[in-house]
């Protein structure tokens, strides 16, 4: 089977995903989700809200790909912070899907990576809430979830805590 590519000749995969990013049969009856676009090109800002829109609306790996081209665009001094919150999205993912182990895993290593990043930044004025990330509570969920997770599995667990905010709400 030939891999889908673009007009430079990258690999890209045009499958149609369902909201967790699960592949979807080829020409099946179901459209799949909007996914992201594989030319993103958000940094910043941009890419920390709309990844919190995603985050929110259940659509984690969703949230990944949008922090993964972060990562890839921003700033070198920043890549830990991106590639931690990326790996948050996926524990958040795995954890949709029902895996539990996957899930705990990559929350804790995502936010072990995060917590390299302010260490990093100590010098930075912004380092605790970089583009409105506020990384404190984000990462206390993080842990918090993935303690919930190795103690007692998936069970239990409300909808609304596999949908963490990365922003806090303004009002």
């Amino acid at each position: 089977m030939t891999r889908d590519r673009d007009l430079a000749g990258r690999p890209r995969n045009a499958r149609p995903r369902d909201a967790l990013g699960r592949p979807l049969a080829r020409g099946g009856a179901a459209a799949g989700e909007p996914g992201v676009p594989d030319d993103l090109a958000l940094a910043g800002a941009d890419a920390a809200a709309l990844a919190d829109q995603l985050l929110r609306a259940g659509r984690p790996f969703h949230a990944h790909e949008v922090l993964e081209a972060s990562w890839k665009l921003g700033p070198a001094r920043e890549r830990d912070l991106w590639q931690g919150l990326a790996q948050v999205a996926v524990g958040l993912t795995h954890a949709h899907r029902g895996n539990a182990r996957g899930a705990a895993a990559l929350l804790r290593r995502g936010a072990q990576r995060v917590r390299a990043y302010q260490v990093q930044a100590t010098s930075l004025p912004d380092r605790d809430h970089p583009y409105g990330i506020e990384i404190e509570a984000f990462l206390a969920a993080s842990d918090d979830l993935a303690a919930r997770i190795e103690g007692h599995g998936l069970g239990g667990i409300p909808a609304a805590d596999l949908r963490p905010g990365l922003i806090t709400a303004r009002g």
